[in-house]
């Protein structure tokens, strides 16, 4: 110990020490915050422990982190994430004694193998269950959906798992629990302890405890995503949490009004080819070969034309409207909302710690130069021949970001799909404006029923065999990229507008918003297609082959996976769009639509997604 150490510092330094050796990850980089949790990162590479006491250190106090630091190290060496997120409930109660139990099952294999690790686990197990006591006065019985049950599940398999006899902290959870529990899995408890050092093996025991306890419900959000007002109550050592979520709250309270202030009326910042379209409102909203080497006609059979491009329009979604048939409409989607919002929010306040964990700031100290590391000025004040102390932020490999989110405004999208497509747009474009992420909302659909004023033209043409595409197209913006959330709020109501929803021709779609994102500065593009079929107008099909669009389609989504920058993925609503793209998820029903943009985006922004490594 230098003699210019304090207490707080030492502890620090031995239990970080400690967790690199019993986590057997000497790369593992370690900081604290103000939390009492520790929060380890999924990729396995930060950990963030709680601050100890600068003064005042007690033995409580000293227990209490080296426990806390022995389970996040026992999670670093024993637990696969890839794992755990494949096998992972996705109901509430159910997410939650699965994370629970996963951590328990790591701690346990620790305690079996070294002595000091036990005591420490032990020390921290008394704690929590003075943290999670319920009131005297409870009956926790009455309310199935607690996290009592969670705790009292997991003490139960720590028992079990480890042969040790609880402490008495634990009688008040144990109390209305444990002959429920013995009751409905006592058997399969007695032989959790064969499948310990067998992560999947455990997780698939655990499920069939979890149904034996009746805990599925497909409707109920994950654990450990909470409301904003609940982010301390996380549980103990979750999948993936921020760093320092007390250091950046700053970047998630920051008010809409302030996010864009400056770019008021700065609208659209698109490629100067989009700008023209939205002013002109004559230009074709369709493919164009200025950003991408679009393969030549020439160079595929039967290729896809549009007999005509005139009648084509991208158009701003607040053109399509009267202000007060939006006001209208955007209170009809805020009644709607009212009834998915805690489900959603809850899935996007996941997604936003995520994404502001890649964004933490991190500093190398004791530097030569940089800035003054004022915590370390108490060396100089005791030794003034101590040289000044230096820090610098670390880069992070967090890049710049934009995310495209088409919406098929197709008729049979009608009802509760283009409701739910309009509330999810809306909370993921809030979502991703918290976090510093550029995201635009687009729709996609067609001026007219069976065809337009192309139509008419190539009527008046005499009908010339295999025209071509034979409808007008709409290309709707509801929100640009650079355009604030609250600006563009009333405009996503306009996807609940009767009359709006008509053909839907997907290829042209796709490729147009394709190209807008090549118009972006940032570094890393993303489009997010939802779609409820293939693309069909009646028009078009008649007088071409019956899988022209199609076999369009396919071709566009195929240049863009192996040609273009862009990172494109897919959600079909009642439809198998795997068929289609290499990154895809198809849902049976529309209420599962939220929940799933959501972990799309979340696995996207992955550093491991195969795009942006």
């Amino acid at each position: 110990m230098s003699w210019s150490e304090t207490p707080s510092d030492q502890i620090k330094r031995v239990t970080s020490a400690t967790l690199k050796a019993i986590g057997q990850s000497s790369e593992v980089e370690i900081s604290y915050y103000s939390g009492r949790e520790a929060k380890v990162a999924n990729s396995g590479a930060t950990v963030s422990l709680p601050t100890p006491p600068i003064s005042n250190l007690t033995e409580s106090d000293v227990n209490r982190l080296r426990g806390t630091a022995d389970a996040a190290a026992l999670r670093l060496r024993y637990h696969d994430s890839n794992i755990h997120r494949r096998l992972r409930p996705s109901g509430n109660d159910a997410a939650r004694v699965f994370e629970r139990a996963e951590q328990v099952r790591v701690e346990s294999i620790g305690c079996r193998q070294m002595l000091g690790v036990e005591k420490n686990i032990l020390a921290l197990l008394e704690t929590r269950c003075k943290d999670n006591a319920p009131e005297p006065s409870a009956n926790t019985r009455k309310a199935p959906n607690d996290a009592v049950l969670a705790e009292a599940i997991g003490l139960m398999i720590h028992q079990k798992l480890t042969g040790k006899d609880l402490p008495a902290s634990a009688e008040p959870i144990l109390k209305n629990w444990q002959g429920y529990i013995n009751e409905h899995i006592g058997p399969q408890l007695e032989n959790l302890d064969q499948t310990i050092h067998d992560q999947e093996a455990f997780a698939g025991a655990l499920s069939q405890m979890i149904q034996n306890l009746d805990l599925f419900d497909e409707g109920d959000t994950e654990p450990d995503e909470l409301p904003e007002d609940s982010s301390d109550q996380t549980e103990s050592i979750p999948d993936e949490q921020p760093l320092d979520a007390e250091r950046d709250s700053s970047k998630e309270t920051q008010t809409e009004e302030g996010l864009g202030e400056a770019q008021e009326g700065n609208l659209e910042t698109g490629s100067e080819e989009d700008k023209g379209e939205q002013e002109s409102g004559e230009d074709p909203a369709g493919p164009s070969d200025q950003n991408q080497e679009w393969p030549a006609n020439n160079s595929i059979s039967n290729p896809y034309v549009a007999y005509s491009t005139a009648s084509d329009e991208v158009v701003l979604a607040e053109e399509l409207c009267e202000v007060e048939e939006l006001n209208r409409l955007r209170a009809q989607l805020d009644q709607q909302l009212v009834r998915i919002q805690g489900v959603v929010s809850r899935l996007a306040n996941r997604m936003q710690r995520r994404l502001m964990a890649k964004q933490i700031r991190s500093w190398e100290f004791d530097q030569e130069e940089g800035l003054l590391d004022a915590g370390r000025l108490s060396r100089v004040v005791t030794d003034p021949f101590h040289p000044l102390s230096f820090k610098r932020e670390r880069d992070t490999d967090f890049r710049d970001t934009v995310v495209s989110l088409l919406i098929d405004n197709s008729g049979s999208m009608r009802g509760r799909p283009i409701t739910v497509a309009a509330m999810s747009a809306d909370i993921l474009a809030r979502t991703l404006e918290r976090c510093g992420v550029k995201a635009e909302v687009l729709g996609f659909t067609t001026r007219a029923w069976k065809g337009g004023q192309v139509r008419e033209k190539w009527v008046k043409d005499g009908k010339p065999p295999e025209p071509g595409r034979l409808n007008d197209l709409r290309h709707i913006i509801y929100k640009d990229a650079d355009m604030p959330w609250r600006r563009a709020r009333r405009n996503l109501g306009l996807m609940l507008r009767e009359g709006l929803l008509k053909e839907n021709i997907d290829g042209e779609s796709l490729m147009w918003a394709h190209n807008r994102l090549l118009g972006r500065p940032e570094q890393r593009r993303i489009l997010l297609i939802i779609s409820d079929g293939a693309p069909v107008d009646d028009s078009t099909l008649s007088a071409n082959p019956g899988n022209y669009l199609e076999k369009h389609l396919r071709d566009v989504i195929n240049w863009i996976e192996t040609h273009s920058t862009v990172e494109l993925t897919a959600i079909g609503i009642g439809h198998d769009v795997t068929r289609y793209y290499q990154r895809a998820v198809t849902i049976s029903d529309a209420e599962e639509l939220g929940g799933t943009m959501m972990q799309n985006l979340t696995d996207l922004f992955d550093e491991n997604s195969k795009k942006s490594q």
